[in-house]
């Protein structure tokens, strides 16, 4: 007789129900009937709303759990996402003078696999082109405010790589509602007691409402609550912040100034003295909040810094607070993490759902039909530690390059503050651009063109000059950095206004027909 595995998912929210569904449609549960995955919601707790914005992975993510792209967009007021716009990272605001750059999700243009990077770099630095504006078309199309596809085209396809900004309590009930379909069973109710067995793996859980709950895999999505995994295991916590300062934000949800405002198809991430804010455009409103270190700035400082953002706006605000980290065995004999109870880093370059769909992904891949359920654990807890680690060096990197002068930000110039690796990369990165034997992919969240686009998008000096003999088709990259130019140009005439394709998705879905 063939041995059934059950599945018990403790918390909603992105992490719980998109954890339930993904696995639902994995696994087939619904043509496997000794399958089966339960997800306990407390009613009482919603989504944390934190990370609204997410990475181009969404869409195969939601193009496999079979969601329409044209209802998650209507249901959870999404707007596209073309990458973000850093503004006074490099240095501070003066005499009139601002700096900004784009990290897009494009890669860059390459022909014949050459790299164009190095032909950038030797061009003259007062008259040559934002790096991500030479290399792509996608920065000047966000700049327009033109949405990264037409309304004709395929869910989840466009000529332009895309993300989504959206409502992420929204977004969970989108998401609990496609598992249910998948066959998923939900229970409202608590966790009272995760009791533990002779081994110390969790034997039951014992909800108020619900009695005594078995499954053989526990999946602990109840945030930074960490029920299972903190709690009743005692799964130790690696803090990043030694290196990652920031451990609070306010947000609030900020009116358009008119209805018919552009709304920007990238986030907004603006530097401010101890930390940064972040602006997403959705459909009805903008989300913004303000990301900052307790230990350089009070919460009452840093909602002046948001009010000042949003101007005169009458907003409400929320506080929350989080500790950079996460834990380096997320999955602990019959028990593993998903989302906030694993990690959070900060809302920097919008990790959490990517991280979320990643350890989905492995659970999937890994999952054990037979044999002991902790046969994973081992693998599973190496791979998102080091995917952990490697964003930590990622996000540091954005910190570690500004000149700004608040206390704040020359802390985290500090040595001491910078891990070895990304010490030694900079070292390397003095005389070569980053590529992609910097790298072992399936270790990574970032590319080593996102690393360029953060590199050259604050000043960093890499010096080619003593090297320009061993690249020499400079004629060859001049047409292609003069065909991406002829290319943007044509296409912020042919995509469609980012405003003007919600609404029409909000009214008609994809269909070719004349925009308002």
């Amino acid at each position: 007789m063939k041995r059934g595995r059950s599945i018990l998912i403790v918390g909603g929210g992105t992490a719980g129900w998109l954890t339930a569904a993904y696995l639902a449609k994995a696994l087939r549960i619904g043509e496997q009937a000794h399958l089966s995955i339960t997800v306990l919601e407390s009613p009482e707790i919603g989504a944390i709303g934190v990370g609204e914005a997410t990475f181009p992975t969404i869409r195969n993510t939601l193009q496999f759990l079979g969601i329409d792209e044209a209802r998650f967009i209507r249901q959870t007021s999404a707007t596209f996402k073309q990458g973000i716009r850093f503004v006074d990272w490099a240095h501070a605001p003066g005499e009139g003078r601002r700096h900004s750059f784009f990290h897009p999700f494009e890669a860059p243009f390459s022909t014949d696999g050459v790299s164009l990077a190095p032909y950038w770099l030797l061009q003259d630095e007062a008259t040559r082109a934002p790096f991500a504006e030479a290399v792509t078309i996608q920065a000047r199309v966000a700049d327009a405010a033109r949405a990264p596809k037409r309304p004709h085209e395929s869910d989840f396809a466009g000529p332009l790589n895309y993300a989504y900004h959206f409502d992420a309590a929204k977004l969970a009930q989108v998401l609990a509602e496609r598992a249910q379909e998948l066959g998923v069973r939900h229970l409202e109710g608590h966790v009272g007691e995760a009791v533990l067995d002779e081994t110390g793996a969790i034997a039951r859980i014992v909800s108020p409402e619900h009695g005594e709950l078995t499954a053989d895999l526990y999946i602990d999505c109840s945030g930074f609550r960490a029920e299972l995994i903190g709690k009743a295991l005692n799964a130790p916590f690696k803090s990043a912040r030694p290196v990652l300062f920031a451990d609070r934000a306010v947000a609030c949800r900020a009116p358009y100034d008119r209805p018919d405002a552009p709304i920007q198809s990238y986030t907004v991430a603006t530097a401010h003295e101890a930390g940064w804010l972040w602006d997403i455009g959705l459909s009805g409103a903008r989300g913004v909040g303000c990301v900052y270190s307790s230990d350089h700035i009070d919460d009452d400082r840093a909602e002046a810094i948001l009010r000042a953002y949003v101007g005169g706006a009458e907003v409400e605000t929320r506080r929350l607070t989080f500790e950079a980290g996460y834990r380096q065995k997320q999955w602990i004999s019959n028990c593993v993490a998903v989302g906030l109870s694993a990690g959070f880093l900060e809302p920097l370059e919008s990790t959490g759902v990517v991280l979320i769909e990643a350890a989905v992904a492995m659970i999937a891949e890994l999952f054990p039909h037979t044999g002991p359920v902790s046969a994973p654990a081992r693998r599973f807890n190496e791979l998102m530690a080091a995917r952990y680690e490697n964003i930590i060096v990622f996000l540091k990197l954005h910190y570690a390059l500004s000149r700004r002068p608040e206390r704040f930000w020359r802390e985290n110039t500090n040595p001491a503050t910078i891990p070895e690796r990304l010490q030694e990369l900079l070292e390397q990165w003095r005389h070569r651009p980053p590529a992609r034997f910097d790298f072992i992919l399936d270790l990574e969240t970032f590319a080593f063109f996102n690393y360029q686009y953060i590199l050259y998008g604050m000043g960093f000096p890499t010096d080619l000059a003593d090297g320009a003999d061993e690249f020499p088709d400079a004629a060859g990259a001049a047409k292609l950095f003069a065909k991406i130019r002829g290319f943007a140009d044509r296409a912020t005439q042919d995509l469609p206004g980012h405003r003007d394709l919600i609404a029409q998705i909000n009214r008609f879905g994809f269909e070719e027909r004349a925009l308002a």
